[in-house]
Protein backbone atom coordinates (compact mmCIF):
# COMPACT_ATOMS: atom_id res chain seq x y z
CA UNK A 1 0.00 0.00 0.00
CA UNK A 2 1.21 3.10 -0.97
CA UNK A 3 0.75 6.03 1.59
CA UNK A 4 1.30 9.71 0.15
CA UNK A 5 1.83 13.19 2.33
CA UNK A 6 3.13 16.47 1.52
CA UNK A 7 5.70 16.87 4.90
CA UNK A 8 6.77 13.27 4.59
CA UNK A 9 6.60 9.67 2.26
CA UNK A 10 6.81 7.25 4.89
CA UNK A 11 7.16 3.71 2.63
CA UNK A 12 6.51 1.13 5.02
CA UNK A 13 4.60 -2.32 4.46
CA UNK A 14 4.63 -3.69 8.54
CA UNK A 15 2.10 -6.20 7.64
CA UNK A 16 4.28 -7.67 5.06
CA UNK A 17 7.75 -7.73 7.38
CA UNK A 18 8.74 -11.25 7.77
CA UNK A 19 11.88 -12.96 9.87
CA UNK A 20 12.71 -14.57 6.20
CA UNK A 21 14.28 -11.03 4.19
CA UNK A 22 15.67 -9.58 7.63
CA UNK A 23 17.89 -13.15 7.72
CA UNK A 24 19.22 -12.42 4.16
CA UNK A 25 22.40 -10.37 3.16
CA UNK A 26 21.59 -6.95 2.49
CA UNK A 27 20.96 -5.72 -1.17
CA UNK A 28 23.78 -4.44 -2.86
CA UNK A 29 23.90 -0.26 -3.49
CA UNK A 30 21.37 0.60 -6.23
CA UNK A 31 19.07 -2.61 -5.74
CA UNK A 32 14.94 -1.44 -5.75
CA UNK A 33 13.89 -5.08 -6.09
CA UNK A 34 14.96 -8.82 -6.19
CA UNK A 35 12.63 -11.02 -8.17
CA UNK A 36 13.79 -14.94 -7.20
CA UNK A 37 17.24 -13.45 -7.31
CA UNK A 38 17.26 -11.20 -10.34
CA UNK A 39 17.55 -7.93 -8.85
CA UNK A 40 16.25 -4.84 -10.43
CA UNK A 41 18.05 -1.57 -9.81
CA UNK A 42 17.61 1.81 -9.40
CA UNK A 43 19.33 2.08 -12.95
CA UNK A 44 16.91 0.44 -14.89
CA UNK A 45 14.25 2.27 -13.38
CA UNK A 46 15.69 5.24 -13.77
CA UNK A 47 16.47 4.89 -17.55
CA UNK A 48 12.81 3.78 -18.10
CA UNK A 49 11.74 7.14 -16.63
CA UNK A 50 13.85 8.99 -18.82
CA UNK A 51 12.28 7.98 -21.68
CA UNK A 52 8.30 9.03 -19.97
CA UNK A 53 9.82 13.00 -19.96
CA UNK A 54 9.37 15.22 -22.21
CA UNK A 55 12.50 17.63 -21.73
CA UNK A 56 10.16 20.33 -23.24
CA UNK A 57 7.81 20.36 -20.36
CA UNK A 58 8.19 21.26 -16.92
CA UNK A 59 9.96 18.85 -14.28
CA UNK A 60 7.48 17.01 -12.57
CA UNK A 61 7.29 17.27 -8.85
CA UNK A 62 8.69 15.33 -6.45
CA UNK A 63 5.60 13.84 -5.66
CA UNK A 64 4.64 13.38 -9.16
CA UNK A 65 8.39 11.70 -9.40
CA UNK A 66 8.55 9.18 -7.34
CA UNK A 67 4.58 8.14 -8.30
CA UNK A 68 6.16 7.36 -12.01
CA UNK A 69 9.21 5.92 -10.55
CA UNK A 70 6.92 3.84 -8.63
CA UNK A 71 4.82 3.17 -11.49
CA UNK A 72 7.70 2.14 -13.49
CA UNK A 73 9.04 -0.21 -10.89
CA UNK A 74 5.59 -2.03 -10.34
CA UNK A 75 5.59 -2.83 -14.05
CA UNK A 76 8.97 -4.05 -14.22
CA UNK A 77 8.17 -6.56 -11.53
CA UNK A 78 5.54 -7.39 -13.47
CA UNK A 79 7.80 -8.10 -16.47
CA UNK A 80 10.21 -9.96 -14.47
CA UNK A 81 7.98 -12.47 -13.00
CA UNK A 82 6.45 -13.22 -16.42
CA UNK A 83 9.73 -13.72 -17.96
CA UNK A 84 10.97 -16.29 -15.25
CA UNK A 85 7.68 -17.66 -16.57
CA UNK A 86 8.69 -17.12 -19.92
CA UNK A 87 11.67 -19.12 -19.42
CA UNK A 88 10.20 -22.23 -17.18
CA UNK A 89 7.90 -22.52 -20.18
CA UNK A 90 10.26 -23.08 -22.99
CA UNK A 91 8.80 -19.53 -24.40
CA UNK A 92 11.47 -17.17 -24.40
CA UNK A 93 11.73 -15.72 -27.65
CA UNK A 94 14.14 -17.13 -30.41
CA UNK A 95 17.21 -15.00 -31.74
CA UNK A 96 15.38 -15.13 -35.42
CA UNK A 97 11.86 -13.83 -34.10
CA UNK A 98 13.84 -10.95 -32.42
CA UNK A 99 16.26 -10.39 -35.46
CA UNK A 100 12.73 -10.22 -37.28
CA UNK A 101 10.93 -7.42 -34.94
CA UNK A 102 13.89 -5.75 -34.80
CA UNK A 103 13.87 -5.37 -38.70
CA UNK A 104 10.35 -4.48 -38.91
CA UNK A 105 10.69 -1.45 -36.32
CA UNK A 106 13.58 -0.36 -38.13
CA UNK A 107 12.16 -0.57 -41.19
CA UNK A 108 10.33 3.31 -41.70
CA UNK A 109 13.31 4.83 -41.17
CA UNK A 110 16.75 5.85 -42.98
CA UNK A 111 19.75 4.81 -40.85
CA UNK A 112 20.33 7.85 -39.71
CA UNK A 113 16.56 8.36 -38.67
CA UNK A 114 16.76 4.94 -36.75
CA UNK A 115 19.83 6.08 -34.92
CA UNK A 116 18.41 9.33 -34.01
CA UNK A 117 15.34 7.80 -32.35
CA UNK A 118 17.45 5.82 -30.53
CA UNK A 119 19.65 8.23 -29.26
CA UNK A 120 16.38 10.16 -28.02
CA UNK A 121 15.66 7.09 -26.37
CA UNK A 122 18.63 6.83 -25.20
CA UNK A 123 19.00 2.94 -26.12
CA UNK A 124 21.42 1.47 -27.82
CA UNK A 125 21.11 -1.54 -30.63
CA UNK A 126 21.60 -4.15 -28.16
CA UNK A 127 18.92 -2.57 -25.59
CA UNK A 128 16.42 -2.42 -27.99
CA UNK A 129 16.87 -6.21 -29.20
CA UNK A 130 16.79 -7.16 -25.23
CA UNK A 131 13.37 -4.96 -24.88
CA UNK A 132 12.25 -6.60 -28.72
CA UNK A 133 13.44 -10.48 -26.91
CA UNK A 134 11.37 -9.62 -23.87
CA UNK A 135 8.20 -8.29 -25.05
CA UNK A 136 7.61 -11.07 -27.27
CA UNK A 137 8.73 -13.65 -24.31
CA UNK A 138 5.83 -11.66 -22.48
CA UNK A 139 3.59 -11.69 -25.04
CA UNK A 140 3.86 -15.99 -25.53
CA UNK A 141 3.09 -16.16 -21.94
CA UNK A 142 -0.10 -13.67 -21.78
CA UNK A 143 -1.14 -15.95 -25.38
CA UNK A 144 -0.83 -18.96 -23.97
CA UNK A 145 -2.15 -18.45 -20.45
CA UNK A 146 -4.79 -15.91 -21.24
CA UNK A 147 -5.64 -15.48 -24.83
CA UNK A 148 -5.59 -19.27 -25.93
CA UNK A 149 -8.32 -19.70 -23.12
CA UNK A 150 -10.94 -17.09 -24.07
CA UNK A 151 -13.63 -18.33 -26.45
CA UNK A 152 -16.74 -15.86 -27.40
CA UNK A 153 -20.02 -17.60 -28.49
CA UNK A 154 -22.97 -16.36 -30.35
CA UNK A 155 -24.99 -16.65 -27.54
CA UNK A 156 -22.39 -14.16 -25.93
CA UNK A 157 -22.46 -11.52 -28.72
CA UNK A 158 -26.64 -12.22 -28.52
CA UNK A 159 -26.58 -10.78 -25.14
CA UNK A 160 -24.36 -8.29 -24.89
CA UNK A 161 -26.50 -6.83 -27.55
CA UNK A 162 -29.74 -7.43 -26.15
CA UNK A 163 -27.95 -5.83 -22.82
CA UNK A 164 -26.53 -2.72 -24.87
CA UNK A 165 -28.93 -1.79 -27.48
CA UNK A 166 -28.99 1.38 -26.86
CA UNK A 167 -25.45 1.77 -27.55
CA UNK A 168 -26.08 1.28 -31.04
CA UNK A 169 -28.70 3.37 -31.83
CA UNK A 170 -27.04 6.47 -33.92
CA UNK A 171 -28.04 9.74 -32.88
CA UNK A 172 -26.90 11.70 -35.65
CA UNK A 173 -24.65 11.16 -38.88
CA UNK A 174 -21.02 10.27 -37.88
CA UNK A 175 -17.82 10.80 -39.98
CA UNK A 176 -14.84 8.98 -39.58
CA UNK A 177 -11.90 11.54 -40.27
CA UNK A 178 -8.16 10.75 -40.39
CA UNK A 179 -5.75 14.09 -40.86
CA UNK A 180 -2.30 15.17 -41.86
CA UNK A 181 -1.23 18.16 -39.95
CA UNK A 182 1.66 20.75 -41.31
CA UNK A 183 2.18 23.54 -38.57
CA UNK A 184 4.36 26.62 -39.73
CA UNK A 185 6.03 26.60 -36.09
CA UNK A 186 8.31 24.34 -34.49
CA UNK A 187 6.43 22.03 -31.94
CA UNK A 188 8.22 20.11 -29.44
CA UNK A 189 5.49 17.78 -28.69
CA UNK A 190 6.49 16.37 -32.47
CA UNK A 191 6.07 12.59 -32.62
CA UNK A 192 6.35 11.87 -36.19
CA UNK A 193 8.03 8.55 -37.35
CA UNK A 194 10.59 11.07 -39.30
CA UNK A 195 10.85 14.08 -36.83
CA UNK A 196 10.15 15.91 -40.17
CA UNK A 197 8.46 19.97 -38.84
CA UNK A 198 8.29 22.55 -40.69
CA UNK A 199 9.42 25.94 -38.86
CA UNK A 200 8.05 28.67 -41.44
CA UNK A 201 4.53 29.27 -42.93
CA UNK A 202 6.97 28.85 -46.71
CA UNK A 203 8.06 25.28 -45.58
CA UNK A 204 4.60 24.24 -44.44
CA UNK A 205 2.83 25.44 -47.40
CA UNK A 206 5.63 23.62 -49.06
CA UNK A 207 5.30 20.19 -47.15
CA UNK A 208 1.51 19.87 -47.22
CA UNK A 209 1.35 20.38 -51.30
CA UNK A 210 4.44 17.53 -51.08
CA UNK A 211 2.06 15.28 -49.07
CA UNK A 212 -1.08 15.90 -51.18
CA UNK A 213 0.83 15.21 -54.12
CA UNK A 214 2.55 11.72 -52.95
CA UNK A 215 -1.35 10.71 -51.46
CA UNK A 216 -2.30 11.45 -55.04
CA UNK A 217 -0.17 9.02 -56.38
CA UNK A 218 -1.32 6.68 -54.26
CA UNK A 219 0.39 7.00 -50.97
CA UNK A 220 -1.28 5.56 -48.30
CA UNK A 221 -2.81 8.23 -45.88
CA UNK A 222 -1.81 6.32 -42.58
CA UNK A 223 1.53 5.71 -43.67
CA UNK A 224 2.18 9.62 -44.96
CA UNK A 225 0.12 10.49 -41.68
CA UNK A 226 2.56 8.62 -39.01
CA UNK A 227 5.56 9.67 -41.17
CA UNK A 228 4.88 13.52 -41.58
CA UNK A 229 1.77 14.51 -39.37
CA UNK A 230 2.61 17.24 -36.82
CA UNK A 231 -0.06 16.12 -34.67
CA UNK A 232 1.21 14.59 -31.57
CA UNK A 233 -2.00 12.98 -30.57
CA UNK A 234 -2.73 11.38 -34.22
CA UNK A 235 0.35 10.65 -36.43
CA UNK A 236 1.50 7.77 -34.08
CA UNK A 237 -2.23 6.25 -34.96
CA UNK A 238 -2.19 7.59 -38.92
CA UNK A 239 -3.92 10.64 -38.29
CA UNK A 240 -7.17 8.40 -37.17
CA UNK A 241 -9.64 10.70 -35.45
CA UNK A 242 -12.16 8.11 -34.77
CA UNK A 243 -15.82 9.11 -35.67
CA UNK A 244 -16.77 12.11 -35.13
CA UNK A 245 -20.74 13.41 -34.81
CA UNK A 246 -22.12 16.00 -37.56
CA UNK A 247 -22.98 18.38 -34.45
CA UNK A 248 -18.88 18.12 -33.67
CA UNK A 249 -18.20 19.54 -36.92
CA UNK A 250 -20.30 22.32 -36.85
CA UNK A 251 -18.38 23.62 -33.78
CA UNK A 252 -14.68 23.44 -35.84
CA UNK A 253 -13.73 25.84 -38.57
CA UNK A 254 -15.70 25.88 -41.48
CA UNK A 255 -13.66 25.13 -44.10
CA UNK A 256 -13.15 21.56 -41.93
CA UNK A 257 -17.10 21.23 -42.35
CA UNK A 258 -17.51 21.98 -45.52
CA UNK A 259 -14.55 19.76 -46.71
CA UNK A 260 -15.90 16.58 -44.69
CA UNK A 261 -19.43 17.23 -45.73
CA UNK A 262 -17.65 17.58 -49.48
CA UNK A 263 -16.22 13.71 -49.25
CA UNK A 264 -17.41 10.50 -50.33
CA UNK A 265 -16.00 7.43 -47.78
CA UNK A 266 -12.89 6.77 -49.24
CA UNK A 267 -11.89 10.11 -50.67
CA UNK A 268 -9.03 12.33 -49.75
CA UNK A 269 -9.41 16.34 -49.57
CA UNK A 270 -6.78 18.68 -51.04
CA UNK A 271 -4.88 21.30 -48.75
CA UNK A 272 -6.98 22.96 -46.49
CA UNK A 273 -5.90 26.33 -45.16
CA UNK A 274 -6.42 26.90 -41.49
CA UNK A 275 -5.58 30.11 -39.99
CA UNK A 276 -2.99 28.38 -37.46
CA UNK A 277 -2.01 25.41 -40.14
CA UNK A 278 -2.31 22.92 -43.37
CA UNK A 279 -4.50 20.05 -43.18
CA UNK A 280 -5.28 17.09 -45.56
CA UNK A 281 -8.67 15.23 -44.49
CA UNK A 282 -9.56 11.36 -45.56
CA UNK A 283 -13.06 10.45 -44.85
CA UNK A 284 -12.36 6.69 -43.92
CA UNK A 285 -16.55 5.91 -42.99
CA UNK A 286 -19.61 7.85 -42.53
CA UNK A 287 -22.71 6.13 -40.35
CA UNK A 288 -26.34 7.58 -40.59
CA UNK A 289 -28.13 7.44 -37.91
CA UNK A 290 -30.40 4.68 -36.94
CA UNK A 291 -30.56 1.53 -34.91
CA UNK A 292 -27.30 -0.48 -36.15
CA UNK A 293 -28.86 -4.44 -35.67
CA UNK A 294 -26.89 -7.38 -34.81
CA UNK A 295 -27.06 -8.84 -38.16
CA UNK A 296 -24.04 -5.73 -39.19
CA UNK A 297 -20.97 -7.95 -39.51
CA UNK A 298 -18.91 -4.32 -38.30
CA UNK A 299 -21.95 -5.13 -35.31
CA UNK A 300 -20.49 -8.28 -34.42
CA UNK A 301 -17.24 -8.21 -34.68
CA UNK A 302 -17.17 -4.65 -32.43
CA UNK A 303 -18.85 -7.14 -29.89
CA UNK A 304 -16.60 -9.87 -30.22
CA UNK A 305 -13.71 -7.65 -29.79
CA UNK A 306 -15.55 -5.56 -27.19
CA UNK A 307 -15.98 -9.46 -24.83
CA UNK A 308 -12.56 -10.53 -25.95
CA UNK A 309 -10.90 -7.87 -24.22
CA UNK A 310 -12.95 -8.06 -21.05
CA UNK A 311 -12.66 -11.51 -20.31
CA UNK A 312 -8.78 -11.59 -21.10
CA UNK A 313 -8.53 -8.58 -18.73
CA UNK A 314 -10.48 -10.28 -16.32
CA UNK A 315 -8.86 -13.69 -16.76
CA UNK A 316 -4.88 -11.96 -16.55
CA UNK A 317 -5.52 -10.10 -13.15
CA UNK A 318 -7.10 -13.75 -12.25
CA UNK A 319 -4.33 -15.39 -12.93
CA UNK A 320 -1.57 -13.11 -12.98
CA UNK A 321 -2.35 -11.90 -9.65
CA UNK A 322 -0.42 -8.49 -10.83
CA UNK A 323 0.83 -7.29 -7.24
CA UNK A 324 0.14 -4.12 -5.71
CA UNK A 325 3.83 -2.87 -4.15
CA UNK A 326 4.87 -0.30 -1.84
CA UNK A 327 7.64 0.26 -4.01
CA UNK A 328 11.32 -0.56 -3.28
CA UNK A 329 14.36 1.66 -1.95
CA UNK A 330 17.60 1.26 -1.41
CA UNK A 331 19.90 3.26 1.56
CA UNK A 332 21.33 4.89 -1.15
CA UNK A 333 18.47 5.98 -3.73
CA UNK A 334 18.06 9.35 -3.29
CA UNK A 335 15.41 10.42 -4.96
CA UNK A 336 16.22 13.77 -5.71
CA UNK A 337 17.93 16.39 -3.23
CA UNK A 338 15.01 17.90 -1.65
CA UNK A 339 14.81 14.13 -0.27
CA UNK A 340 16.87 12.61 2.40
CA UNK A 341 17.04 8.64 3.09
CA UNK A 342 16.87 7.32 6.16
CA UNK A 343 19.56 5.10 7.19
CA UNK A 344 17.20 2.43 8.83
CA UNK A 345 16.42 -0.09 6.38
CA UNK A 346 13.06 -2.49 6.20
CA UNK A 347 12.71 -5.13 4.35
CA UNK A 348 10.28 -7.70 3.62
CA UNK A 349 9.67 -11.29 1.87
CA UNK A 350 6.90 -12.70 0.66
CA UNK A 351 5.13 -14.72 -2.04
CA UNK A 352 2.21 -14.62 -4.01
CA UNK A 353 1.00 -16.68 -6.37
CA UNK A 354 1.33 -15.94 -9.99
CA UNK A 355 -0.05 -17.85 -13.07
CA UNK A 356 -0.45 -21.20 -10.85
CA UNK A 357 2.83 -21.22 -8.81
CA UNK A 358 4.22 -18.92 -6.15
CA UNK A 359 6.69 -16.26 -6.88
CA UNK A 360 9.09 -15.37 -4.07
CA UNK A 361 9.87 -11.41 -4.38
CA UNK A 362 12.02 -9.09 -2.14
CA UNK A 363 11.65 -5.17 -1.41
CA UNK A 364 13.68 -3.38 0.47
CA UNK A 365 12.21 0.25 1.71
CA UNK A 366 13.26 2.97 3.50
CA UNK A 367 11.22 6.03 5.04
CA UNK A 368 12.20 9.16 2.90
CA UNK A 369 11.66 12.76 4.71
CA UNK A 370 11.28 15.58 2.65
CA UNK A 371 13.88 18.64 3.82
CA UNK A 372 12.07 21.56 5.62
Amino acid sequence: MRTRTRGTLLLVAASMVLSGCQKQVQPAEGVWAVVNGVNITRSEVGKFYRTQLNPDSPEPSQDEALSLQLNILDELINNQILLQRAKKMGLEAADGEVEDKFTESKSPYTEDEFQRQLKTRGYTVDDLKVAIRQQLSIQKVINREVVSKITVTDQDVQDFYNQNRAQFNVAETQYRLAQIVVTPHKDPGLRNRKNDDATTDAEARRKAAALAQQLSTGADFAQVAMDYSEDPASSGSGGDLGYVPESSLSQSDPALKKTVLSLKPGQTSGVIVLRDSYRILKLVAKEAPGQRELSDPTVQQSIRDNIRNRKEQLLFIKRASKMLLTGSYAITARISPAFTVSPSLAASRSTVPVLGERISFCIFMASTTRRP
